[in-house]
Protein backbone atom coordinates (compact mmCIF):
# COMPACT_ATOMS: atom_id res chain seq x y z
CA UNK A 1 0.00 0.00 0.00
CA UNK A 2 2.97 2.61 0.66
CA UNK A 3 4.06 1.45 -2.65
CA UNK A 4 1.26 2.54 -4.43
CA UNK A 5 1.08 5.90 -2.53
CA UNK A 6 4.78 6.71 -3.28
CA UNK A 7 3.79 5.75 -6.70
CA UNK A 8 0.76 8.32 -6.90
CA UNK A 9 3.00 10.97 -5.43
CA UNK A 10 5.63 10.64 -8.10
CA UNK A 11 2.77 10.65 -10.63
CA UNK A 12 1.26 13.63 -9.26
CA UNK A 13 4.40 15.49 -8.61
CA UNK A 14 5.36 15.03 -12.18
CA UNK A 15 1.91 16.26 -13.35
CA UNK A 16 2.08 19.52 -11.45
CA UNK A 17 5.47 19.94 -12.27
CA UNK A 18 4.87 20.74 -16.00
CA UNK A 19 4.04 24.37 -15.43
CA UNK A 20 0.17 24.48 -16.93
CA UNK A 21 -0.97 27.76 -17.77
CA UNK A 22 -4.82 26.42 -16.72
CA UNK A 23 -3.19 24.85 -13.61
CA UNK A 24 -1.33 27.87 -13.02
CA UNK A 25 -4.59 29.90 -12.86
CA UNK A 26 -6.08 27.94 -10.20
CA UNK A 27 -6.68 28.62 -6.72
CA UNK A 28 -6.02 26.10 -3.68
CA UNK A 29 -9.57 24.89 -3.73
CA UNK A 30 -9.52 24.24 -7.90
CA UNK A 31 -6.29 22.90 -7.83
CA UNK A 32 -7.23 20.03 -5.20
CA UNK A 33 -10.50 19.51 -7.49
CA UNK A 34 -8.09 18.67 -10.56
CA UNK A 35 -5.85 16.79 -9.21
CA UNK A 36 -8.54 14.84 -7.69
CA UNK A 37 -9.81 14.60 -11.05
CA UNK A 38 -6.48 13.72 -13.00
CA UNK A 39 -5.74 11.51 -10.58
CA UNK A 40 -9.30 9.57 -10.55
CA UNK A 41 -8.87 9.23 -13.96
CA UNK A 42 -5.86 6.87 -13.28
CA UNK A 43 -7.88 4.50 -11.39
CA UNK A 44 -8.84 1.73 -14.42
CA UNK A 45 -5.59 1.60 -14.68
CA UNK A 46 -3.86 1.83 -11.20
CA UNK A 47 -6.65 -0.20 -10.05
CA UNK A 48 -5.78 -3.34 -12.58
CA UNK A 49 -1.72 -2.72 -12.43
CA UNK A 50 -2.02 -2.89 -8.25
CA UNK A 51 -4.99 -4.85 -7.58
CA UNK A 52 -7.09 -2.35 -5.61
CA UNK A 53 -10.40 -3.61 -5.23
CA UNK A 54 -11.91 -1.35 -2.66
CA UNK A 55 -12.70 1.59 -4.32
CA UNK A 56 -13.23 3.44 -1.12
CA UNK A 57 -9.83 3.02 -0.08
CA UNK A 58 -8.50 4.08 -3.58
CA UNK A 59 -10.23 7.37 -2.81
CA UNK A 60 -8.83 8.05 0.45
CA UNK A 61 -5.67 7.36 -0.92
CA UNK A 62 -6.13 9.93 -3.64
CA UNK A 63 -7.20 12.55 -1.00
CA UNK A 64 -4.06 12.08 0.91
CA UNK A 65 -2.10 12.27 -1.65
CA UNK A 66 -3.31 15.52 -2.96
CA UNK A 67 -3.57 16.79 0.41
CA UNK A 68 0.15 16.32 0.97
CA UNK A 69 1.25 17.91 -2.14
CA UNK A 70 -1.11 20.83 -2.19
CA UNK A 71 -2.75 21.50 1.16
CA UNK A 72 -1.58 20.42 4.70
CA UNK A 73 -1.59 16.65 4.59
CA UNK A 74 -2.91 14.99 7.47
CA UNK A 75 -3.57 18.06 9.21
CA UNK A 76 -5.90 18.70 6.95
CA UNK A 77 -8.74 15.96 8.50
CA UNK A 78 -7.59 16.77 12.17
CA UNK A 79 -8.04 20.60 11.59
CA UNK A 80 -11.56 20.16 10.70
CA UNK A 81 -12.19 17.75 13.52
CA UNK A 82 -13.60 19.95 16.69
CA UNK A 83 -13.33 18.02 19.43
CA UNK A 84 -9.39 18.07 18.87
CA UNK A 85 -7.98 21.08 20.95
CA UNK A 86 -4.31 20.86 20.22
CA UNK A 87 -2.32 19.28 17.35
CA UNK A 88 1.65 17.97 18.01
CA UNK A 89 3.80 16.30 15.13
CA UNK A 90 6.82 15.37 17.07
CA UNK A 91 8.39 14.36 13.88
CA UNK A 92 6.94 13.60 10.26
CA UNK A 93 5.58 10.12 11.20
CA UNK A 94 4.57 10.79 14.71
CA UNK A 95 1.43 13.01 15.62
CA UNK A 96 0.27 13.54 18.71
CA UNK A 97 -3.25 14.92 19.47
CA UNK A 98 -5.24 16.61 22.63
CA UNK A 99 -8.91 15.59 22.88
CA UNK A 100 -10.52 16.61 25.73
CA UNK A 101 -7.84 17.39 27.82
CA UNK A 102 -6.02 13.97 26.84
CA UNK A 103 -2.96 13.26 24.85
CA UNK A 104 -3.28 10.21 22.35
CA UNK A 105 -0.93 9.47 19.04
CA UNK A 106 -3.07 9.78 15.91
CA UNK A 107 -2.61 6.98 13.00
CA UNK A 108 -2.32 10.25 10.77
CA UNK A 109 1.37 10.97 9.41
CA UNK A 110 3.36 12.58 6.82
CA UNK A 111 4.71 10.50 4.23
CA UNK A 112 8.25 11.97 4.94
CA UNK A 113 10.27 14.88 5.99
CA UNK A 114 10.02 17.01 3.10
CA UNK A 115 6.23 16.46 2.98
CA UNK A 116 6.05 17.81 6.50
CA UNK A 117 8.22 21.19 5.39
CA UNK A 118 6.24 21.67 2.70
CA UNK A 119 3.06 21.86 4.74
CA UNK A 120 4.57 24.01 7.17
CA UNK A 121 6.04 26.16 4.48
CA UNK A 122 2.22 26.24 3.17
CA UNK A 123 1.23 27.55 6.80
CA UNK A 124 3.85 30.53 7.20
CA UNK A 125 4.51 31.63 3.76
CA UNK A 126 0.96 33.58 3.02
CA UNK A 127 1.20 34.87 6.48
CA UNK A 128 4.23 36.56 5.72
CA UNK A 129 6.19 34.72 7.97
CA UNK A 130 9.35 32.66 6.60
CA UNK A 131 10.80 29.81 8.33
CA UNK A 132 14.59 28.30 7.32
CA UNK A 133 18.00 27.31 8.07
CA UNK A 134 18.87 31.00 9.39
CA UNK A 135 15.67 31.37 11.15
CA UNK A 136 14.63 27.79 12.11
CA UNK A 137 11.75 28.77 14.66
CA UNK A 138 8.50 29.96 13.85
CA UNK A 139 5.42 31.14 15.11
CA UNK A 140 2.39 31.83 13.06
CA UNK A 141 -1.37 32.49 13.65
CA UNK A 142 -3.84 30.43 11.19
CA UNK A 143 -7.11 32.02 9.19
CA UNK A 144 -9.13 30.72 11.75
CA UNK A 145 -7.43 32.13 14.50
CA UNK A 146 -5.35 28.79 15.78
CA UNK A 147 -1.64 29.36 16.95
CA UNK A 148 1.70 27.53 15.24
CA UNK A 149 5.21 27.11 16.02
CA UNK A 150 7.29 25.10 14.20
CA UNK A 151 11.06 24.11 15.04
CA UNK A 152 13.34 22.73 12.11
CA UNK A 153 16.44 20.66 12.45
CA UNK A 154 19.14 20.45 13.59
CA UNK A 155 17.19 22.39 16.57
CA UNK A 156 14.89 19.85 16.47
CA UNK A 157 17.21 16.51 16.86
CA UNK A 158 14.30 14.02 15.47
CA UNK A 159 13.52 16.37 12.46
CA UNK A 160 10.69 18.92 12.31
CA UNK A 161 8.16 19.67 14.56
CA UNK A 162 4.95 21.52 14.61
CA UNK A 163 2.45 22.12 17.31
CA UNK A 164 -0.81 23.94 15.99
CA UNK A 165 -3.41 25.02 19.01
CA UNK A 166 -6.87 25.25 18.01
CA UNK A 167 -9.81 27.71 19.27
CA UNK A 168 -13.26 27.74 19.11
CA UNK A 169 -15.00 30.05 16.89
CA UNK A 170 -17.25 30.14 19.55
CA UNK A 171 -15.82 32.04 22.53
CA UNK A 172 -16.69 30.62 26.20
CA UNK A 173 -18.42 32.91 28.19
CA UNK A 174 -18.89 32.38 32.07
CA UNK A 175 -21.72 30.21 32.24
CA UNK A 176 -19.98 27.85 30.17
CA UNK A 177 -17.10 27.70 32.57
CA UNK A 178 -19.57 27.57 35.65
CA UNK A 179 -21.25 24.50 34.10
CA UNK A 180 -18.22 22.90 33.43
CA UNK A 181 -17.12 23.09 36.91
CA UNK A 182 -13.90 25.65 36.28
CA UNK A 183 -15.53 28.24 38.21
CA UNK A 184 -18.35 28.66 40.90
CA UNK A 185 -21.07 30.79 40.09
CA UNK A 186 -20.32 32.99 42.81
CA UNK A 187 -16.69 33.29 41.93
CA UNK A 188 -18.14 33.91 38.08
CA UNK A 189 -20.13 36.68 39.54
CA UNK A 190 -17.38 38.14 41.34
CA UNK A 191 -14.94 38.13 38.59
CA UNK A 192 -17.80 39.80 36.49
CA UNK A 193 -18.30 43.12 39.27
CA UNK A 194 -14.18 43.07 39.31
CA UNK A 195 -13.93 43.41 35.63
CA UNK A 196 -16.75 46.03 35.38
CA UNK A 197 -15.00 47.81 38.62
CA UNK A 198 -12.03 48.12 36.36
CA UNK A 199 -9.69 46.18 38.69
CA UNK A 200 -6.47 45.15 37.05
CA UNK A 201 -6.36 41.45 36.91
CA UNK A 202 -3.68 38.65 36.14
CA UNK A 203 -4.00 35.00 34.97
CA UNK A 204 -1.38 32.86 36.16
CA UNK A 205 -1.22 29.52 35.20
CA UNK A 206 1.25 26.89 33.17
CA UNK A 207 1.20 26.33 29.96
CA UNK A 208 -2.14 24.64 28.23
CA UNK A 209 -4.11 25.44 31.68
CA UNK A 210 -5.99 27.70 29.52
CA UNK A 211 -4.99 31.91 30.33
CA UNK A 212 -5.83 32.97 26.90
CA UNK A 213 -9.00 31.23 27.13
CA UNK A 214 -10.46 32.68 30.54
CA UNK A 215 -8.27 36.26 29.51
CA UNK A 216 -10.96 36.31 26.76
CA UNK A 217 -14.07 35.63 28.19
CA UNK A 218 -13.16 37.82 31.31
CA UNK A 219 -12.77 40.41 28.46
CA UNK A 220 -16.50 40.19 27.10
CA UNK A 221 -17.22 41.48 30.26
CA UNK A 222 -15.59 45.14 29.78
CA UNK A 223 -18.38 47.62 28.52
CA UNK A 224 -18.52 48.41 25.58
CA UNK A 225 -18.35 52.40 25.78
CA UNK A 226 -14.73 51.85 26.62
CA UNK A 227 -11.58 51.76 24.22
CA UNK A 228 -9.73 48.54 24.32
CA UNK A 229 -6.49 47.88 22.56
CA UNK A 230 -4.98 44.18 22.68
CA UNK A 231 -1.36 43.39 22.38
CA UNK A 232 -0.38 39.81 21.72
CA UNK A 233 2.97 37.93 20.77
CA UNK A 234 0.10 35.62 18.33
CA UNK A 235 -2.96 37.05 17.85
CA UNK A 236 -5.57 34.88 20.00
CA UNK A 237 -8.12 36.94 21.53
CA UNK A 238 -10.98 36.61 19.80
CA UNK A 239 -13.04 39.20 21.66
CA UNK A 240 -16.58 40.98 20.26
CA UNK A 241 -16.00 44.65 20.99
CA UNK A 242 -17.18 47.50 18.64
CA UNK A 243 -14.19 50.02 20.05
CA UNK A 244 -11.47 47.32 19.99
CA UNK A 245 -7.63 47.67 18.13
CA UNK A 246 -6.00 44.21 18.24
CA UNK A 247 -1.78 44.90 17.49
CA UNK A 248 0.17 42.07 16.92
CA UNK A 249 4.11 41.57 17.22
CA UNK A 250 6.55 41.20 13.99
CA UNK A 251 9.24 39.41 13.67
CA UNK A 252 12.97 39.89 11.85
CA UNK A 253 13.16 39.96 8.05
CA UNK A 254 15.04 37.54 6.30
CA UNK A 255 17.85 40.49 6.18
CA UNK A 256 17.21 40.47 10.51
CA UNK A 257 15.32 43.76 10.43
CA UNK A 258 11.96 45.31 11.20
CA UNK A 259 11.10 42.76 14.63
CA UNK A 260 8.50 44.87 16.71
CA UNK A 261 8.25 43.39 20.07
CA UNK A 262 5.39 43.18 22.95
CA UNK A 263 7.39 46.23 24.87
CA UNK A 264 7.43 48.53 22.16
CA UNK A 265 4.04 48.14 21.57
CA UNK A 266 2.84 48.64 24.70
CA UNK A 267 4.82 51.73 24.62
CA UNK A 268 3.03 52.62 21.48
CA UNK A 269 -0.47 51.72 22.68
CA UNK A 270 -0.39 54.27 26.07
CA UNK A 271 -0.29 57.26 22.76
CA UNK A 272 -3.59 55.17 21.46
CA UNK A 273 -5.96 56.76 23.92
CA UNK A 274 -6.72 53.14 25.60
CA UNK A 275 -9.04 52.86 28.50
CA UNK A 276 -7.62 49.59 29.04
CA UNK A 277 -4.53 47.66 27.93
CA UNK A 278 -4.90 43.82 27.09
CA UNK A 279 -1.62 42.16 26.70
CA UNK A 280 -2.04 38.54 25.68
CA UNK A 281 1.07 37.51 27.54
CA UNK A 282 3.96 39.33 29.40
CA UNK A 283 6.88 37.67 29.44
CA UNK A 284 9.80 40.06 29.37
CA UNK A 285 10.50 43.60 29.88
CA UNK A 286 7.18 44.84 28.39
CA UNK A 287 5.92 44.20 32.32
CA UNK A 288 7.31 47.63 33.21
CA UNK A 289 5.55 49.32 31.14
CA UNK A 290 2.31 46.95 31.52
CA UNK A 291 2.73 47.98 35.45
CA UNK A 292 3.26 51.63 34.90
CA UNK A 293 0.02 52.07 32.53
CA UNK A 294 -1.74 49.88 35.12
CA UNK A 295 -0.81 52.95 37.83
CA UNK A 296 -1.51 55.67 35.52
CA UNK A 297 -4.78 56.02 34.40
CA UNK A 298 -5.66 52.27 32.77
CA UNK A 299 -7.49 50.34 35.20
CA UNK A 300 -8.78 47.65 34.19
CA UNK A 301 -6.25 46.29 32.33
CA UNK A 302 -5.56 42.31 31.85
CA UNK A 303 -2.87 40.40 31.60
CA UNK A 304 -1.29 36.51 31.80
CA UNK A 305 2.00 34.82 33.10
CA UNK A 306 3.28 31.77 33.61
CA UNK A 307 3.46 30.67 37.60
CA UNK A 308 2.36 27.86 39.70
CA UNK A 309 0.44 29.83 42.52
CA UNK A 310 -0.32 33.72 43.43
CA UNK A 311 2.72 34.45 45.05
CA UNK A 312 5.00 32.97 42.59
CA UNK A 313 3.33 34.94 40.22
CA UNK A 314 4.01 38.40 41.70
CA UNK A 315 7.93 36.87 41.81
CA UNK A 316 8.00 36.24 38.20
CA UNK A 317 6.29 40.03 37.95
CA UNK A 318 9.94 41.49 39.38
CA UNK A 319 12.00 39.27 37.40
CA UNK A 320 10.31 40.38 34.40
CA UNK A 321 10.62 44.11 35.33
CA UNK A 322 14.52 43.30 35.94
CA UNK A 323 14.75 42.43 32.54
CA UNK A 324 13.76 46.13 31.19
CA UNK A 325 17.39 46.88 32.41
CA UNK A 326 16.45 49.77 34.33
CA UNK A 327 18.72 49.33 38.25
CA UNK A 328 15.44 49.65 40.18
CA UNK A 329 15.39 48.36 43.70
CA UNK A 330 13.42 45.29 44.57
CA UNK A 331 11.42 47.32 47.27
CA UNK A 332 10.48 50.16 44.47
CA UNK A 333 9.63 47.07 42.32
CA UNK A 334 7.25 45.05 44.94
CA UNK A 335 5.52 48.94 45.59
CA UNK A 336 4.75 49.61 41.54
CA UNK A 337 3.22 45.74 41.63
CA UNK A 338 0.96 46.46 44.76
CA UNK A 339 -0.45 49.64 43.37
CA UNK A 340 -0.70 48.21 40.20
CA UNK A 341 -2.37 44.61 40.43
CA UNK A 342 -5.37 44.31 42.19
CA UNK A 343 -6.27 40.40 41.46
CA UNK A 344 -4.68 37.29 40.49
CA UNK A 345 -6.38 34.01 39.38
CA UNK A 346 -4.88 31.23 39.58
CA UNK A 347 -5.55 28.61 36.84
CA UNK A 348 -4.24 24.75 36.48
CA UNK A 349 -5.04 21.23 34.28
CA UNK A 350 -5.62 18.35 36.69
CA UNK A 351 -4.82 14.54 35.42
CA UNK A 352 -7.82 14.35 33.55
CA UNK A 353 -7.27 17.52 31.40
CA UNK A 354 -9.80 19.11 32.99
CA UNK A 355 -8.65 22.82 33.34
CA UNK A 356 -9.56 24.72 36.64
CA UNK A 357 -9.90 27.99 38.69
CA UNK A 358 -7.67 27.01 41.86
CA UNK A 359 -7.71 30.36 43.12
CA UNK A 360 -8.82 34.09 43.34
CA UNK A 361 -6.22 36.21 45.12
CA UNK A 362 -6.27 40.05 46.45
CA UNK A 363 -3.08 41.99 46.52
CA UNK A 364 -3.81 44.55 49.59
CA UNK A 365 -0.51 45.76 50.03
CA UNK A 366 2.79 46.13 50.96
CA UNK A 367 4.69 45.32 54.56
CA UNK A 368 8.10 46.32 54.66
CA UNK A 369 9.29 44.30 51.62
CA UNK A 370 6.50 41.62 51.64
CA UNK A 371 3.91 42.29 49.23
CA UNK A 372 0.38 41.57 51.18
CA UNK A 373 -1.79 39.17 49.07
CA UNK A 374 -5.32 37.72 50.27
CA UNK A 375 -6.67 34.73 49.28
CA UNK A 376 -10.71 35.30 48.36
CA UNK A 377 -11.62 31.84 46.83
CA UNK A 378 -9.81 29.03 47.14
CA UNK A 379 -10.32 24.89 46.05
CA UNK A 380 -8.79 22.76 48.81
CA UNK A 381 -8.77 20.11 46.41
CA UNK A 382 -8.37 19.79 42.88
CA UNK A 383 -11.92 18.14 42.67
CA UNK A 384 -13.57 20.36 44.78
CA UNK A 385 -15.39 22.95 44.24
CA UNK A 386 -14.36 26.76 44.26
CA UNK A 387 -15.18 28.41 47.50
CA UNK A 388 -14.89 32.06 48.66
CA UNK A 389 -12.72 31.96 51.97
CA UNK A 390 -14.83 34.53 54.11
CA UNK A 391 -12.29 37.48 53.74
CA UNK A 392 -14.22 40.30 51.55
CA UNK A 393 -12.57 42.21 48.68
CA UNK A 394 -10.74 45.39 49.81
CA UNK A 395 -11.62 47.26 47.10
CA UNK A 396 -15.42 46.65 47.70
CA UNK A 397 -15.37 49.46 50.42
CA UNK A 398 -14.88 51.99 47.40
CA UNK A 399 -17.37 50.77 45.23
CA UNK A 400 -20.91 52.28 45.50
CA UNK A 401 -23.54 50.64 47.86
CA UNK A 402 -25.04 48.58 44.86
CA UNK A 403 -22.05 47.44 44.00
CA UNK A 404 -21.02 46.42 47.60
CA UNK A 405 -24.42 44.57 48.03
CA UNK A 406 -23.71 42.56 45.01
CA UNK A 407 -20.31 41.66 46.20
CA UNK A 408 -21.56 41.05 49.82
CA UNK A 409 -23.88 38.32 48.05
CA UNK A 410 -21.03 36.73 46.36
CA UNK A 411 -19.26 35.83 49.81
CA UNK A 412 -22.92 34.92 51.25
Amino acid sequence: MEEQRQQLQTILREYLDQHDPVVARLDEQQLKQHAIAYLQSLTPTQNKANGVEDEQYWQQMISDVVGEAIGLGPLESLLQQSEISEIMVNRYDRIFIEKEGRLQRSSACFSDEAALRRAIDRIVLPLGRHIDEASPMVDARLADGSRMNAVLAPLAMSGSCLTIRKFSPKPLSLEDLVRSGSLSASAAEFLTIAVQCRQNVIISGGTGTGKTTLLNTLSAQIPEHERLITIEDAAELQLQHDNLIGLETRPKNQEGNGEIGIRQLVINALRMRPDRLIVGECRGAEALDMLQAMNTGHDGSLSTVHANNARDAVRRLEVMVLMSGLDLPVTAIRQQIASAVNLIIQIARRHDGKRIVTGIHEVTGIDGDTLQIAALFERSQLQQALTHCGVPASFAMRQPETVQRALQQCFS
